[in-house]
């Protein structure tokens, strides 16, 4: 064998050390090998057979004499049972199995701080009990309540419970269904029906596997009897007139303890008995015709019957009437109080009084009444009316006429909207009365035109569209009608109204521009344009422009006709085209024609120019006179060579040179040198002779 490093020899040692140390003071260790479940005598039985459930541990350990265990049995994940023991199983009994046991079953074991759980096991209980019916009335009356129960005393849980009715032609029909936490159900049942049926009932078991139901149960027979306590009405007497007294009977054949007689009309309650026939006395009017109901109810049962109760007028309701119903302030108005129809063999129209309220007070004891309509007279009036009949007073009251006088329309107002005219413009004008009912007509008219508008509302104005008018005298014309009454003359406005309230600006003219002093102007002299117009509201801007130039030379606003604008010490830059553009609150820009100003040299400037000139043209005759000398000194030169003595070259050259030498001391003719005059043929020939 290899030599091992130290390190690991070390290591070891220590190991063995450890695991003696640990064995010295006894530490315990263990594990929770396996936890099975087990189903006996098997897992698909039927109801009614024990079955036990079994759970089983084991556990693997050192140093652990023994253990306690917590056994958790648990079915669909619910927990249904636990158990502490020292024992590696625990049986659970289920005895005796319903459906209800049917489930999912599974175990966990608890081991000190360890735990763990067993496989599911699936147990299936089939078979459920047939529910058994119990009746504690086989004979009841229509409609009366009787108690029934149906019980599966055998099955476990919640269980919900049908209720059947089967006719003898085999027909079913399910009457009722009710859930119960319990094994059985106690319940009422009521049958409207009279004969003979027969009762059933069944259960149904909620599973995780769905919803199981039972078998049918025994069939009980039930004869239903009828209940004959229709009531029996009777109204005495069989005419009735008011303010007769009425007696109305109501009674049932059949004698039964604690039944209710009920006297109905239009859903009220008038009179109750109880266990006696019912008797109710009461003086009815002519309103009070109708149905009468009588109810006869014995524990749940009711039964019912109508008679028709008419009650006859000696007299009719009185009518109140207003003339006219149309009632102004100021109007006359008068209110009578009449009755129509009334039998003179029943009662006597000299018994009848008459009275008008207002507002529920007494006003006056007459039939007729004249008032002047007011604001103060507006309210509720109606009239009552009082007779006598068997010495029985009798009074009646009229319907309620509400009188609300209209309000005369007041004097209209003419305005322009939004309180401003311009000449020229169209606009409009408001025709409106402060006060009067609705509806108002009101009517425009001017130059001939006519126009209507009809106010029905408040907020409503009457404004009519008006074509422009181009003189303020035109609004003189106008007048405004208003009516709301068509008994009484209607009130006017007239145009004047107009020419006090509204603000009228007449557009400016077409402006006229002049130049001042002239539109020929001397440079250095100033300018003055003037800007003018014939007519126009104030005020009136006026604005100078000159063509080419950017924008606007000056604006002026004036109260004024006219208006100015200077410009200084005027210069070759002011010629030109100006032109003035005027306008006022109308918002109308009018421009004028096009003017051309011209500015002339100064006089100054024109003397110096002329100066200059004179000098210019001295100058220039001096230079030709010059040059004329010398062209004459040269021709004299060339005519007086051939006479001479015939002179060496060397002399002729120094001629030659003389002259230059002079003719470049004279001034120059007209900016030309002499060297550009050429000499003639003749000279050149002579010359040339000489030499010869």
């Amino acid at each position: 064998m290899g030599s091992r490093p130290p390190g690991l020899l070390l290591l070891l040692v220590l190991s063995s050390l450890l695991l003696i140390w640990k064995s010295v003071r006894g530490e315990s260790s263990y594990i929770i090998d396996t936890v099975g479940l087990s189903i006996l005598p098997e897992d698909n039985v039927q109801s009614g057979t024990k079955v036990t459930i079994r759970c089983e541990v084991s556990v693997s350990s050192s140093n652990v004499s023994h253990f306690e265990y917590l056994f958790k049995f648990m079915r669909d994940d619910v927990l249904i049972h636990t158990a502490n023991t020292t024992k590696d199983f625990v049986d659970y009994e289920i005895n005796p199995a319903r459906e209800a046991d049917s489930g999912n079953y599974k175990c966990q074991v608890l081991a000190k701080i360890k735990h763990k759980a067993s496989n599911v096991e699936k147990l299936k209980v089939t078979g459920l009990q047939t529910p058994i019916l119990h009746l504690n009335n086989s004979t009841p009356y229509e409609s009366e309540e009787f108690k029934v129960t149906c019980s599966a005393t055998e099955e476990k849980g919640g269980l919900t419970f049908n209720f059947y009715k089967k006719f003898r032609d085999g027909q079913v029909q399910q009457i009722k269904r009710q859930q119960s936490t319990n094994n059985f159900l106690e319940t009422t049942l009521t049958l409207n029906h009279i004969g003979d049926c027969f009762l059933s009932c069944d259960y149904e078991i909620t599973l995780i596997t769905g919803i199981r139901r039972s078998n049918i149960s025994n069939e009980i027979q039930v004869q239903v009897k009828e209940l004959n306590i229709i009531p029996v009405m009777n109204i005495l007497p069989n005419d009735i007139y008011e303010p007769d007294i009425v007696e109305v009977t109501c009674k049932v054949h059949i004698s039964l303890p604690n039944i209710e007689i009920f006297l109905i009309k239009n859903r009220a309650v008038l009179m109750i008995a109880t266990g006696t026939p019912l008797i109710y006395r009461y003086t009815p009017k002519a309103t009070d015709s109708g149905e009468l109901v009588c109810k006869a109810e014995w524990r749940n049962v009711q039964k019912e019957n109508y008679i028709f109760l008419r009650v006859k007028e000696v007299f009719s309701k009185p009518q109140l009437t207003l003339e006219p119903m149309d009632l102004f302030e100021g109007d006359t108005f008068r209110f009578n109080c009449s009755v129509k129809v009334f039998y003179p063999e029943k009662i006597d129209p000299k018994t009848f009084k008459y009275r008008l309220y207002k507002d529920g007070i007494e006003l006056t004891s007459a039939a007729l009444t004249d008032t002047v309509a007011h604001s103060k007279h507006n309210g509720n009036y109606s009239c009552k009316v009082e007779g006598i009949r068997n010495s029985s007073r009798l009074s009646k009251n009229s319907q309620t006429i509400i009188v609300k006088a209209k309000v005369p329309v007041s004097d209209p107002v003419l305005s322009v909207v939004g309180g401003k005219i311009i000449l020229g413009k169209s606009f409009q004008v408001l025709c409106h009365s402060h006060m009067g009912t609705f509806p108002i007509k009101y009517t425009l008219k001017y130059n001939g035109l006519t126009m209507n508008r009809e106010v029905r509302r408040s907020g409503e104005p009457a404004i009519f569209d008006i074509p422009p008018v181009y003189s303020t005298s035109d609004l003189n014309t106008f007048f405004c009608h208003a009516r709301n009454h068509p008994r009484s003359l209607h009130k006017i406005a007239f145009g004047q109204q107009l020419l006090q309230s509204t603000n009228i600006i007449e557009p400016v003219s077409k402006p006229q521009l002049i130049v001042l002093p002239s539109i020929d102007i001397t440079e250095g002299h100033d300018i003055k344009l003037v800007c003018s117009i014939q007519t126009g509201s104030r005020p009136i801007n006026f604005t100078w422009y000159h063509q080419g130039s950017p924008g606007a030379l000056a604006s002026l606003s004036t109260s004024n006709l006219t208006g100015s604008h200077s410009i200084p010490n005027a210069n070759r830059k002011h010629v030109g085209k100006y032109y003035c553009v005027s306008s006022n609150p109308a918002n109308e820009f009018r421009r004028s024609e096009f003017v051309t100003i011209g500015v002339k040299i100064a006089g100054w400037k024109k003397a110096l120019i002329i100066v200059f000139c004179i000098l210019l043209l001295l100058t220039f005759c001096i230079v030709i006179a010059l040059k004329t000398r010398l062209l004459q000194f040269k021709r004299k030169s060339t005519v007086s060579l051939p006479v001479k003595s015939v002179s060496t070259k060397a002399e002729r050259l120094s001629l030659t040179q003389a002259e230059v030498i002079e003719a470049n001391a004279t001034p120059s003719m007209m900016g030309k040198s002499v060297w550009s005059d050429h000499v003639s043929g003749s000279e050149t020939s002579g010359i040339c002779t000489a030499e010869s």
